[in-house]
């Protein structure tokens, strides 16, 4: 999936654990998007199963969608904090850069990000 899909997904995945419902309007909102090129990506999302449009225009995730979109953004939101704890940057200021890092990141760089997340939780706790 291209980038720009996983920022549509990661963003409506995100609005809903912040708020509930989730219109084109809102996502366009907060990506800073048109609402026809909102509408025109999740008509494409709903064609291949990621999302329903509800009455009233709520977008729900399906299933295949919801587990897509939390897969991306707990990604995000670890390469956030692996920013945040050696760059001593906000967590939710690094996110872009988090979104942006994650779509490139092969596999192997991101667990040893992780491998180094949980080792300073770890010594954190006073368990290292």
């Amino acid at each position: 999936m291209l980038l720009s899909g996983k920022i549509y997904l990661t963003t409506i995945y995100r609005l809903k654990k912040e708020g509930g419902r989730v219109r084109s309007v809102e996502v366009a909102r907060h990506l800073g998007y048109t609402k026809p090129s909102v509408s025109r990506a999740v008509s494409s999302f709903a064609k291949e199963g990621y999302l329903t449009v509800e009455k009233g225009g709520i977008l729900t995730l399906t299933p295949k969608g919801e587990k897509l979109a939390r897969s991306i953004a707990d990604r995000q939101d670890l390469i956030a904090e692996f920013l945040s704890m050696t760059c001593s940057v906000d967590q939710k200021e690094v996110l872009p850069e988090a979104v942006a890092m994650e779509e490139c990141m092969k596999k192997e760089t991101f667990e040893g990000m992780k491998d180094f997340v949980d080792q300073v939780k770890k010594m954190r706790e006073g368990n290292g």
